[in-house]
């Protein structure tokens, strides 16, 4: 598989893969499932969603040939990817992130938007973080787009949110952003290259070990007996399989596999941190207010509110200030040394 040298144009598909992904989640997760009289949590949808994710992920390793760049073993005369101690690590912080967003659908009296808004919003200011531990210059146009997408959570945070968070709410944020702090780290120490080869290699060595980890740290979960989280996901693991619901997980699991893709290759782009972070998130964001008017328009479901379209509206400038200023400055660049 080719990985394309355009990161607007990753961009464009990962946004594209999104939208409906965020569309079929809210439907499943806000119509009443029948047997319940309720609509499906994040704990009953997320581990087969997980699971057929895991299958479809080692499929497209092995179909696509992207295996072949990733350190290797051979067992039984088979060329078996083994992670290299960094992709392992990388590989824990990406399985810490799967395992604490659906933690975090279950806090009472905390609305999801306001949690997850705040879990991105650490993501943001990390980023530079993490640029400056390893010495990357950040150029002044990944700070105003990074400047930008902070305040254009500001404004969907102070309208949705509470103020207050109990105790594990702050603890799950703190892990998904230690999470998410290693997986920079490692992409930055080993494969911001812009080497397409290494882009493969990383993504197959991290999706080898960070998928079943989540896989198995919400199967203790279900064990532990852990209140209704425990029911919820003994329905998730066991009792979904049967259940109609399963061609819309299906389809959470396909469009979560390609959108793990699209992500891997904006995050591993050979520029600065603080430029494919924003540029990433913001995609992202904006697939949930365009996909918020779909539902509306379609279902019913609210609309955007007022600082939420400003927000989109900021977010589009970010990721036309981020697609138009690197290019402005290369051409300034070649024409001052062709004047010389």
């Amino acid at each position: 598989m080719r990985l394309t040298r355009s990161i607007e144009l990753v961009v464009l598909f990962y946004f594209l893969s999104y939208v409906p992904n965020i569309i079929v989640t809210k439907l499943v997760t806000s119509v009443p499932h029948p047997a319940f009289g309720r609509p499906l949590t994040g704990l009953e949808t997320l581990p087969s969603t997980l699971i057929i994710s895991l299958v479809l992920t080692y499929l497209f390793i092995w179909l696509s040939g992207w295996h072949r760049d990733s350190n290797a073993t051979l067992i039984a005369g088979k060329r078996i990817p083994i992670p290299t101690r960094y992709t392992a690590l990388s590989g824990c912080g990406t399985a810490l992130i799967l395992f604490t967003v659906p933690l975090s659908f279950t806090f009472e009296g905390v609305s999801i938007p306001y949690i997850q808004l705040l879990m991105r919003g650490d993501i943001l200011v990390i980023a530079p973080l993490v640029d400056l531990m390893f010495g990357r210059r950040v150029r002044w146009w990944s700070w105003v787009a990074l400047v930008m997408v902070l305040v254009s959570l500001g404004f969907v945070i102070g309208v949705r949110g509470e103020l207050g968070l109990p105790p594990l709410a702050i603890a799950t944020i703190i892990i998904y952003t230690v999470g998410y702090f290693v997986r920079l780290a490692v992409m930055t120490r080993v494969s911001k290259s812009g080497d397409p080869a290494s882009i493969r290699k990383y993504f197959v060595e991290e999706k080898i070990i960070a998928l079943p980890l989540a896989v198995v740290a919400l199967g203790a979960l279900s064990f532990s007996g852990l209140g209704s989280q425990a029911g919820q996901l003994e329905f998730g693991f066991l009792k979904v399989w049967s259940d109609p619901v399963m061609l819309q997980l299906i389809f959470l699991g396909v469009s979560l596999t390609v959108i793990s893709v699209f992500a891997a290759i904006i995050l591993l782009d050979a520029r600065e941190n603080t430029y494919c972070v924003p540029m990433e998130r913001s995609a992202s964001l904006l697939a949930g207010i365009c996909a918020a008017f779909v539902l509306a328009a379609g279902w019913g479901l609210p609309s955007p509110t007022t600082p939420e379209i400003i927000g989109a509206t900021i977010l589009v400038s970010a990721i036309v200030l981020l697609s138009v200023a690197p290019r402005l400055d290369k051409r300034n660049r070649a024409a001052g040394a062709a004047s010389a």
